[in-house]
């Protein structure tokens, strides 16, 4: 008899609910807020990223033909500048593959930048494109040569991992350490030394200068100059912002020593900024 008066109180209670609407308590308004406040915040955020400009936007641009000097320096020597156009090292830079047509015919030592479009323009214009070009390795412990680059036994990698990194140079037995300088503008002093990423470099400007070398990681014997390239910017038209004072003295000397230098860098640290006379 108990389970019989349970069942019928179960069924009572539900006939009871029959044909009732089940509402929320505020009513529907409240739901219809969140529900336009989502639709708000979706389209704010499709309408920032789509009015946020691109890597490809700023210059570089397609009509923009820029001179970089550059060079590379292993101890106290520069190496012979890169020969050959990317044409002639069956690079298209038309394709947007490397998108640039970088020439350093005649070794010139002078980066000739001309983007094409859909290609390396505004932020994706780096050094990353130059090194491929060649076939270059640079790493924050390797640079490396292709072979067509320097002569028939000719050594063509340098490891700073190797003890001998620096043989049969006058850094011979130090240990070394990689670095790129970049003076933005090669009419003033004022360089960056960078110690990582190098392919990410940025061409932020025409008439910049980058000084790729392999160098003792303590002391102040090795001054890293401009390369000799870097004089050639003025002839090539490029007004840069400073005095049109150039630094241009070949780097062949040891500098004097008896100014101590203040600028080299802690190779923990990504970058250093400095100015030299």
């Amino acid at each position: 008899m108990a389970q019989s008066s349970s069942a019928r109180k179960v069924a009572k209670l539900a006939s009871r609910g029959k044909g009732k609407k089940v509402r929320f308590s505020g009513g529907t308004t409240f739901p219809a807020i969140i529900t336009a406040v989502c639709v708000a915040m979706i389209a704010l955020v499709a309408y920032a990223k789509l009015s946020v400009p691109g890597e490809e936007t700023g210059a570089p641009q397609p009509d923009d033909a820029w001179s970089i000097a550059y060079g590379i320096k292993v101890c106290n020597e520069w190496l012979p500048n890169l020969a050959g156009t990317s044409a002639e090292l069956e690079e298209d830079a038309s394709t947007g593959d490397l998108a640039a047509v970088v020439n350093a015919s005649d070794r010139d030592g002078i980066i000739h930048y001309h983007p094409q479009v859909g290609g390396a323009t505004g932020k994706r214009a780096k050094l990353g494109v130059f090194l491929d070009v060649y076939d270059i390795t640079l790493t924050d412990t390797k640079l490396e040569l292709p072979e067509s680059q320097v002569g028939a036994g000719e050594r063509r990698t340098w490891d700073i991992d190797d003890d001998d990194v620096f043989e049969g140079t006058d850094c011979e037995g130090e240990e070394a350490v990689i670095k790129v300088r970049v003076w933005r503008d090669y009419t003033t002093g004022e360089f960056v030394d960078n110690v990582t990423d190098f392919r990410n470099l940025r061409f932020t400007n025409n008439g910049m200068v980058f000084a790729i070398a392999v160098v003792p990681r303590e002391g102040d014997d090795i001054e890293i100059n401009k390369p000799d390239s870097a004089a050639k910017l003025e002839e090539l038209g490029v007004i840069g912002e400073g005095s049109g004072s150039t630094d241009t003295t070949p780097d062949t000397t040891t500098p004097d020593t008896t100014t101590p230098d203040t600028t080299t860098p802690d190779t923990t640290a990504a970058v250093t900024t400095t100015t030299t006379g």
